[in-house]
């Protein structure tokens, strides 16, 4: 389906959701969805964690050594809030991408359904303009402390995926710190590279240029912006906010050319929708002096080896 169209209109939603609470954090993502398609946009990506919370400034109860009962209190409000796929949130947010005619790709902390029905991961789910889902890709590695409440995804849930407008794919947030899960999607031919995220900070910048320039990709970079009155005033160990600033995350969405050049922000200090229209022959004009899968590669020197296989924790084996 590569070079079908010459462009695609495409949208960048920066948004914070209705924290800890996933059925009206679907609502509203729905409405923003709708909102982006009306304009025209073919490509829609709302932020990382968007359903239900990055929750952000809270640790759970949690230090070396001890856990807190009401921090388990608020890990289990938490835990209610997140989605399983499949399942009627799925069937939901699909049918938003299907009445908005957009590919969607969104944010969400994902319940395992399969294995515990226990551990909760960061995930960046797709769907296509009829409403399918079309994949979903779980976080590598959680940074830091969200490693108390995430799960570790594997190489079996990095998809790159064609559309009629070039590969879609991308990284959460740090993962995009990883050389060798940056070189995995350029691998798969990624086109645009969606970055969702919750790094506010300007060198997070830098970082989603020098992929654009790396990967020869658009690069579609997402975040919140959140302030301190939008959490909840019941939540469990809430007093653990008190020290933060009233602006929990500044935002810093931005949408970027496949040479480096910002076509769209980045946006501070408030919600909005960033669309830039991108002109799909530069992607193939950037591969003239770089291509870094191709003839920039040295794969007599280097090499990357992918484990695309699944880990399970269990395998049972049949004696038939």
């Amino acid at each position: 389906m590569k070079n079908a169209i010459k462009s695609v209109k495409v949208a960048v939603v920066q948004a914070a959701p209705v924290l800890f609470d996933k059925t009206l954090a679907i609502e509203k993502a729905c409405h923003l969805i709708k909102e982006a398609g009306a304009k025209g946009s073919k490509l829609v990506l709302l932020p990382e964690a968007f359903i239900p919370a990055y929750p952000r400034g809270f640790n759970f109860g949690m230090v070396v050594g001890n856990r807190s009962e009401e921090g388990r209190s608020l890990w289990k409000r938490y835990w209610e809030n997140c989605i399983e796929i499949p399942g009627p949130e799925i069937d939901v947010l699909g049918k938003a991408a299907k009445e908005a005619g957009v590919y969607l790709a969104i944010g969400v902390i994902e319940r395992d359904g399969v294995f515990s029905h226990g551990t909760l991961y960061c995930s960046l789910l797709y769907f296509g303009p009829d409403g399918s889902f079309l994949g979903k890709h779980r976080k590598l590695r959680p940074t830091g402390a969200e490693r108390l409440i995430w799960g570790d995804g594997d190489g079996s849930t990095m998809p790159v995926l064609p559309t009629e407008f070039g590969k879609i794919g991308g990284l959460i947030c740090w993962e995009n710190y990883m050389p060798l899960a940056r070189m995995a999607m350029y691998g798969k031919g990624v086109e645009i590279y969606l970055a969702p995220t919750a790094d506010p900070r300007e060198t997070w910048q830098a970082t989603m240029r020098h992929i654009a320039c790396e990967g020869r990709c658009f690069v579609l970079g997402c975040n919140q912006f959140v302030t301190k009155d939008m959490y909840p005033s019941d939540l469990e160990t809430s007093e653990t906010l008190n020290n933060q600033p009233e602006i929990m995350c500044r935002g810093g969405s931005v949408i970027i050319s496949p040479l480096g050049e910002i076509l769209a922000g980045p946006l501070y200090d408030k919600e909005d929708i960033l669309y830039a229209e991108l002109d799909l022959s530069q992607i193939s004009k950037g591969k003239v002096d770089f291509d870094v899968v191709g003839h920039y590669a040295r794969p007599d020197i280097f090499k990357l080896y992918v484990n695309s296989e699944p880990m399970l924790p269990v395998i049972y084996k049949s004696n038939k």
